[in-house]
Parts: structure tokens; sequence; C-alpha cells
């Protein structure tokens, strides 16, 4: 589709590693951080309404292949540094807003020392699952409801429930264990 020779594109990219991690990265779209304002719970709602409008409308095969070129690494250690890239990118993209969101004092205070990853994981997981899955799409109601469920569960009576561990998401894991 470039209408460039295929020598040309290697001589840029150096692999096939390389080339299809810098088109992926093309082909993702921007994550605009939150603008609401409000309860945290607004908040949280209109990220993960548009997070998950998104993932709705990207294409579920090129989608597909993108992340799971994530997850391949090869021997050679320039397709090592794309996937790489491509990973940090991905992750930044999608984690930068909830950031925003989780680490304002207010919300600290309300809802304790949240583990930001676990909580995009326990937020945004669903959504992308029911997408790759194709088993429903989540929309402003399931929004809303992965929301409040998420709150819910955070607190304990009035006090909020502790973080209890830390999670990497540039790290694959185990759920339950560190990411």
């Amino acid at each position: 589709m470039s209408k460039v020779a295929r020598a040309t594109l290697y001589r840029h990219f150096g692999g096939t590693a390389q080339l299809l991690a810098a088109s992926f990265e093309r082909l993702l779209p921007r994550v605009e951080v939150s603008t609401a304002s409000g309860s945290v719970r607004d908040q949280l709602i209109a990220l993960l309404t548009a997070q998950a409008d998104l993932i709705d409308q990207a294409p579920l095969n090129i989608t597909t292949l993108a992340w799971l070129s994530i997850g391949s690494v090869g021997s050679d250690p320039a397709d090592s540094a794309a996937i790489t890239s491509l990973r940090s990118r991905v992750i930044e993209e999608y984690r930068q807003p909830f950031d925003h969101i989780l680490t304002q004092p207010d919300v600290r205070a309300q809802l304790g020392n949240i583990d930001a990853t676990f909580a995009i994981v326990q937020l945004l997981g669903p959504v992308v699952f029911a997408r790759l899955t194709g088993l429903c799409t989540v929309d402003h109601d399931g929004c809303v409801q992965l929301v409040d469920d998420f709150l819910t569960a955070r607190k304990q009576g009035d006090k909020p429930i502790p973080a209890e561990s830390s999670h990497d998401l540039n790290r694959p894991g185990v759920i339950g264990g560190p990411c």
C-alpha cells in the first residue's frame, strides 16, 4: 500500500517485527486525558466510556494483530526494542488518563492508597475482554456498572481498602500476583 519497494522498507526498519511495530503504533488511536470534572465516579465513567468507545471502534483484526505482536519478542535485539517501544506506547496511551484521575489527592483521600495499575486492569480489562471475545459491547451503561462495582469494592464500610501490592503492566504475569 505504501508503494515503496520491500528492500527500501527493510533498509529503514531492519525486520518484520520493527515494521509491524511501527505500523501498529501509527494505527493506535489517541487517548485523550479526561477533562471531566465532578466526582471521581463521574470522571471514571467519562474516561472508561471514552476508552470503551475507542476500543469498540478499532478494527478487530488490526487490534488483535497489534496485541498479539506486543506479546511476541523475537531473538533480534532490534525486534525486541521495537516491540518494547510499542508495548510502552500502548500502556502509556491507555494508562495516562487513569493516572491523571487516580493520583489526584482528593481521589486518594476517597479511595485510599490505590494501586493504579491494578485499578486499570479492573476497570479496562472487562472492556478489552468483551471486545476480543465478541461476547458483548461495553456501552455507557456497562461502563457505569463497571465503575460502580469498582468503587463499591474499594470501600469497606466508610474506610477505603488499602492497596496490597504493586503491579507492573510492563511485565506479564498472573492476576492476583504482579501483573
